[in-house]
């Protein structure tokens, strides 16, 4: 077996039958407990989002909102959608979604959890499903396998697709040669990776909510153009996602395969990524946090990723495959050996309703896009890099290493093979979903009780509930007995 096929068939074990039915049952049983708050509090969420401002230790709520949706809003929402359309017909869509729904109710517990855990390291607020294992587990060793491995992946394997994708969009767009292009992108992060967590925060802040707005509106003047599409559009994403369009009936099993895993990729529910930017928001009470980064969920998949999948079904521009290639469903995308899984897809579609430009804007969102979640990848594998290695000393020389890491990775990784950067991203994303889900599982008791003390604040009266671990017999949230928030608000 080559290399290629090896990764091909390790990432179809990680993403087998039972880490899809743990993804689903997981979001499903949280939702449950919480009584579904990521419905009841809707409203609250989005109020939350603005409150509070940045410390001298921690960034505001709307900077961590940002940060966590720059590494939730990437490749996965354009060359993402686009595959699992490909690869599962519309039909994935519909997964896509009933991930996002469930997978808000996840969110909610490993960003609260990152928020009760988090410690205080070299001035700024750190955390995570390493801190939060270690602190409420009291697990060393399974700490450090997080830790180490968020550390491979989001530093060694998962930025190479977010950079592959942006170097394939700017050829198709403007003919740019890849080594030009990674090298721009490497320029341009490590400008921002060596200003440390408030640059990041700051660059997050403002690109991310821009791109994400513009792409959303271009996505509805194409609806617009293609109105007449929409009613059928959404019976085909509908009846396919169940079996019931016969030219899909093929690929259900692939359609709530991908619409999960491409799902999970996007707005990373219980993958274990966001609890790092949401350890490192400086709010009264952890539960706020995780609600502000359920919303971020919601952002994501059923607008971002949405915003995608509608423009390609509504155009007709894709083609339907099964996992050998043949062609299950033609409609007006070119050939696979054409196109192969890329950005292409969306890039023709756009380009049906909006000559000449629609290419070209795809290829600015994705660099945005990818750009920002390479940033937030860095942060996280960052967290974990001060997590392992604790003297100040060690973690500087660690810290620098993991930057050139980055860089070097982002630039080699552009240059190759799409196939082979998904796989091993994949294998990254599932293992680390396996380790984060079995964490969330046993911390429940201690996300659900911080829920339930918020929630009776909150209830009565209190407009920002306040956080006390002691009075909740919360042990190791050290960091929050050295803040001093007033009671009532």
């Amino acid at each position: 077996m080559t290399f290629s096929e090896i990764v091909s068939t390790a990432s179809s074990w990680v993403w087998g039958i039972p880490i899809i039915v743990l993804l689903i049952a997981t979001g499903f049983y949280f939702s449950i407990r919480t009584r579904f708050l990521q419905v009841r509090y809707f409203k609250e969420m989005i109020q939350m989002l603005f409150q509070g401002k940045s410390s001298a230790n921690g960034i505001s709520s709307f900077q961590s909102f940002a940060l966590a949706l720059s590494g939730r809003v990437g490749t996965g929402n354009i060359a993402g959608v686009a595959t699992a359309i490909a690869l599962g017909g519309p039909g994935a869509v519909f997964w896509m979604w009933f991930i996002a729904f469930f997978g808000a109710g996840t969110a909610y517990v490993e960003a609260s959890l990152g928020q009760i855990y988090k410690e205080e390291i070299d001035g700024h607020y750190r955390g995570g499903p390493a801190y939060y294992i270690l602190k409420g587990l009291k697990n060393k060793y399974f700490a450090m396998a997080f830790a180490l491995t968020t550390i491979i992946s989001l530093g060694l394997l998962l930025p190479g697709v977010q950079s592959n994708a942006i170097c394939d969009a700017f050829y198709n767009s403007f003919r740019m040669e890849k080594p030009i292009t990674a090298g721009i992108i490497v320029f341009l992060l490590a400008l921002v990776i060596f200003g440390g967590v408030k640059r990041l925060a700051k660059v997050a802040e403002y690109v991310t909510p821009f791109m994400a707005v513009g792409y959303v509106l271009v996505a509805l003047v194409i609806l617009a153009i293609n109105h007449q599409h929409i009613p059928s559009m959404f019976a085909l994403i509908f009846k396919s996602a169940f079996g019931l369009e016969p030219a899909m009936s093929g690929v259900v099993g692939a359609a709530i395969s991908m619409g999960v895993k491409r799902g999970v990729f996007s707005n990373e529910a219980g993958q274990g990524t966001a609890p790092h930017a949401a350890a490192a928001c400086d709010v009264p009470h952890p539960a706020k946090q995780g609600l502000v980064q359920a919303f971020s969920v919601y952002v994501d998949t059923l607008l971002v990723c949405s915003a995608t999948a509608l423009i390609i079904l509504a155009t007709g521009m894709y083609n339907v495959y099964d996992t050998v290639g043949n062609v299950v469903f033609r409609g007006g995308g070119l050939p696979l050996s054409e196109t192969g899984y890329g950005p292409i897809f969306t890039q023709m579609a756009v380009d049906t309703s909006i000559p000449g430009l629609g290419s070209a804007f795809v290829s600015i969102a994705l660099f945005f896009f990818a750009f920002t979640t390479i940033m937030s990848y860095y942060f996280q594998a960052e967290s974990n890099v001060y997590f392992i290695f604790r003297k100040k000393r060690t973690a500087f020389y660690m810290i620098n290493l993991l930057r050139v890491a980055v860089l070097f990775v982002t630039f080699f990784t552009a240059v190759n093979a799409m196939t082979l950067a998904w796989n091993m991203a994949d294998i990254g994303v599932g293992i680390m979903a396996w380790l984060n889900l079995i964490a969330l599982i046993l911390l429940q008791k201690t996300a659900l009780k911080t829920f339930s003390d918020f929630e009776e604040q909150f209830k009565s009266g209190i407009k920002k509930p306040v956080f006390h671990p002691d009075k909740l017999g919360i042990e190791n949230a050290d960091e929050w007995h050295t803040v001093n928030y007033p009671d009532k608000s």
